[in-house]
């Protein structure tokens, strides 16, 4: 744990829990040694992965962000009186969107813990949050919390968690199911949880919302070799490699991939991985839930929907679920 940092008048304090390049290390060896090479999302995130990402929440096609923050301004109230006042507020994969300020505002919690894997963009997104709202709390963690990881006890309070982004998503199954168990964990007893879940829907729909026009979704998965190459000391090259993404209708999910152009060999740490033309690097997925599919991994995890709120179009969902 690092000491408080001091931003301008105001002060947050940064924790670095359980991000280790050794562990990047090892879990980009063991992807790339699979007949189906693959890579964690997670790495999308350094400093311009995260700027990517603001930016596909933009785009006109990916309208996860667009109809979530809608459903936030619509419900806001009913939103916080579920979460209650001067409660401890979590809130997985962290930034400076509205999102969180909305709630902020509405809640004005005692303690905000903002997490988040990409260590630059929480500390710049905690500085702009200090500056805005110099009454709050601020503890950021650099935590990637598809491992297991913990948080700083604040003392006696009620805890809730936020998950904005549909994120769970990017989660297999039994992962998203861990995931969930944890951050039952961490509310406790009294303790809720806000999540962002897309729904299933049309292919056309989804499928346009990952390969948007600009090419910003491609520049953002491609950015990952980037991100390996400058931590690893690898020698990824851009240009053999191009985006893809496709809707899995039987596993009911997105995959986005890095397809090879060429024949060609990429070195790592020593260790030497080859690429054929056509064979593809599986980057991330992300899972599509109806309501009742949501809730029934929810309860699993010890967890029941108090309410949940669609948009009249049912892209999108946005649940409190509290802890059993």
């Amino acid at each position: 744990m690092s000491p408080s940092m001091s931003v301008k008048r105001e002060t947050i304090n940064f924790h670095e829990l359980n991000v280790q390049e050794e562990i990047m290390a090892a879990e980009v060896h063991a992807g790339l040694c699979r007949q189906q090479k693959s890579l964690p999302p997670k790495f999308f995130y350094d400093k311009r992965g995260s700027e990517l990402f603001d930016s596909i929440t933009n785009l006109p096609e990916y309208y996860p962000t667009r109809v979530e923050v809608g459903l936030l301004r619509q419900h806001m109230q009913e939103m916080a009186e579920l979460l209650g006042m001067n409660s401890f507020l979590l809130e997985l994969g962290s930034g400076s969107s509205i999102k969180i300020r909305l709630l902020l505002e509405a809640i004005r919690p005692e303690v905000y813990a903002p997490m988040d894997i990409s260590r630059e963009h929480l500390i710049a997104s905690a500085n702009s949050l200090a500056i805005d709202y110099p009454w709050l709390n601020i503890h950021a963690a650099c935590v990637d919390y598809s491992r297991p990881w913990d948080i700083p006890d604040f003392g006696p309070g009620r805890y809730n968690a936020f998950f904005p982004g549909s994120s769970v998503g990017n989660f297999e199954p039994t992962s998203a199911l861990q995931l969930l168990k944890q951050v039952r964990r961490l509310v406790g007893s009294d303790g809720g949880l806000l999540i962002g879940v897309d729904l299933k829907k049309d292919v056309s729909i989804l499928e346009k919302a990952y390969n948007d026009a600009q090419g910003v979704t491609a520049d953002f998965n491609l950015n990952m070799l980037a991100h390996i190459n400058r931590s690893l000391d690898a020698d990824f090259i851009r240009a053999n490699f191009a985006h893809k993404a496709v809707y899995n209708a039987r596993l009911g999910r997105i995959e986005m991939h890095l397809e090879c152009s060429k024949d060609h060999s990429v070195h790592i740490n020593g260790n030497v991985y080859t690429f054929v033309s056509g064979e593809t690097i599986h980057t991330e997925n992300s899972y599509k839930y109806s309501v009742d599919g949501f809730h029934a991994l929810a309860a699993k995890a010890d967890f029941t929907p108090a309410r949940v709120w669609v948009d009249e179009e049912e892209l999108f969902s946005i649940h409190y679920l509290k802890a059993l």
